[in-house]
């Protein structure tokens, strides 16, 4: 059985598993299409020539209709936005062939793709977190993988989360403006720079205040204009104390709502965008709570067509479980290759490469298929030196965002214990741990937090090999390693716009496969600052 999936709306994408198997997950803003594209035809082209046959099931996520209430309501082609039951399941058509047409609600997208992802055992109950920009409550689910309950926390966990940003950026207008997603993630990275305790009572008032707004859609900034948070900026000792407060009390809410509602024992799956959040996933598994905490790759929207491809499965087959890869998007396009008077090819030397890493060089490193979720995980990644602390701010300056952004360590497993003050695996870069030795200090948060992926040789042998040779001459094989995107774009997957991107950007290394290209027109010594 081959089921296509379609998630429409922000992020949008297209899933194809077949046989309990994930094929593909491509989504829309990949290829360098800008940051949480609505799902394009480029895309479903993608799929289609991918793909060896019609498929036997389409699958769509619910969402909202113009026209209609913010979050829509059912109808024969869309299953909504809210609810934990809702679905359609009918005969249709599908260029000429019998299929069956699905559609459940975005909710149940979050809700059993989180199962279905998590290790495939069947438990008698099991909790799901669903935390986004809309929704935010824990599901009971049975061993049928039907809601038995519902625990309502509280609605736009998310969308209050980056409407705090929105109230201290004096580029924010005061009246009209819509959370912007990427807003989150950077509040994220400013909490690091101070401490909920330092909090005096105006700001825990005016934080307390935006709890409890009613709607953050528009943010009400106007509504601040009396708080010492309206424009305060997002770096003043005023914002920064402000992010750690909303990141303390966002996660007391649920917690709470955790330790006196859900009986202690069972799994944990998380999902929604506020399960990108480190601080918070780390802060799920350290609670003790829960019998074990699963995060996928893909927790935000990204990953919502998954959800809506195993949710059929469900629905039709009886289980939700699938294999699945983080690298399960599309191969990289050779499509143009890069000027031989400019970039010389050579082999790729591990060994050679790790020199000039070592010495301060910037490398664009692709292998393989992209990864699925908005991290790179060493497919599609810019890596630096992790023991030059000049790295985090050339890497900030190339990819043109701010400077009080972390850079992420990509680390050995064998190299864990020495690095870091915990030795759990992480393969898809989603908590937080301590940075334990001195010399990691690209990669060392202001609070001493590093948000480290790990990398074994059987999850990804190329980049294992990499490490291990960086670790041959530093004894340590952790890089610093951040996406390789034009700012507000998705992941680069042609070699042209790579080309452009290195040579506009000042990076003077290109590793596509076993191919190394060095950019014999540029001083390779400049990235040394």
């Amino acid at each position: 059985m081959l089921i296509i999936a379609f998630k429409p709306g922000h992020d949008g994408g297209i899933a194809a598993v077949e046989n309990g198997r994930l094929l593909y997950s491509l989504e829309s803003e990949k290829d360098s299409s800008a940051r949480y594209s609505f799902l394009t035809p480029e895309t479903v082209l993608g799929i289609a020539e991918r793909l060896d046959r019609l498929p036997d099931v389409i699958a769509v996520g619910g969402w909202l209709r113009f026209g209609e209430a913010r979050f829509g309501i059912q109808n024969e082609m869309n299953a909504g936005y809210y609810g934990s039951e809702q679905m359609i399941t009918r005969p249709s058509r599908f260029f000429g062939k019998d299929v069956t047409f699905f559609s459940s609600t975005h909710e149940r997208s979050h809700i059993i793709g989180a199962i279905g992802m998590a290790p495939p055992h069947r438990h008698r109950l099991q909790v799901v977190l669903v935390w986004e920009g809309v929704t935010g409550a824990f599901f009971l689910v049975d061993h049928g993988y039907r809601v038995v309950k519902k625990f309502e926390v509280m609605e736009q966990p998310g969308s209050r989360y980056a409407a705090l940003f929105a109230i201290l950026d004096p580029s924010f207008p005061a009246a009209g403006g819509e959370p912007r997603m990427s807003d989150a993630g950077k509040l994220m990275a400013l909490a690091a720079y101070s401490d909920a305790s330092a909090a005096d009572q105006e700001i825990r008032s005016a934080v307390d205040r935006l709890m409890s707004i009613p709607n953050a859609y528009p943010v009400p900034k106007s509504d601040f204009r009396d708080t010492v948070l309206f424009n305060a900026g997002v770096t003043s000792p005023i914002g920064t104390t402000a992010a750690a407060v909303i990141t303390e009390r966002l996660f007391t809410a649920f917690s709470d709502v955790a330790l006196r509602e859900i009986p202690a024992g069972l799994p944990l799956r998380i999902s929604g965008g506020c399960g990108l959040n480190c601080e918070w996933n780390q802060q799920w598994r350290q609670l003790g709570h829960f019998s074990e905490v699963f995060v996928p790759p893909c927790p935000n929207d990204s990953g919502s067509a998954i959800g809506t491809a195993i949710d059929a499965q469900t629905a039709l087959t009886g289980s939700p479980f699938i294999e699945w890869s983080v690298y399960a998007g599309s191969d990289f396009v050779n499509d143009k290759d890069p000027n031989p008077a400019q970039w010389h090819r050579r082999p790729l030397d591990y060994e050679a490469l790790a020199q000039v890493l070592t010495e301060g060089r910037v490398v664009a490193w692709v292998q393989g298929r992209w990864e699925i979720g908005p991290r790179a995980l060493g497919n599609r990644s810019l890596l630096a030196d992790a023991q030059n602390p000049a790295s985090r701010d050339r890497l900030n300056a190339i990819k043109q965002r701010e400077d009080y952004r972390p850079i992420a360590p990509v680390a050995r497993v064998e190299d864990l214990t020495a690095a870091f003050d915990a030795a759990f695996e992480d393969p898809f870069m989603l908590y937080f741990r301590r940075v334990r030795d001195p010399k990691l200090k690209a990669v060392t948060h202001v609070d001493g937090s590093a948000r480290a992926q790990t990398v074994s040789h059987l999850n990804n042998p190329q980049l294992h090999k990499l490490l291990s040779a960086v670790a041959a001459r530093q004894d340590l094989g952790v890089l610093c390693n951040t996406s390789l995107n034009f700012n507000g774009h998705g992941f680069i997957n042609h070699m042209s716009d790579l080309a452009e991107y290195c040579e506009s950007r000042g990076v003077t290394d290109m590793v596509i496969g076993n191919e190394w290209f060095e950019n014999i027109q540029q001083p390779t010594n400049q990235s040394l600052i």
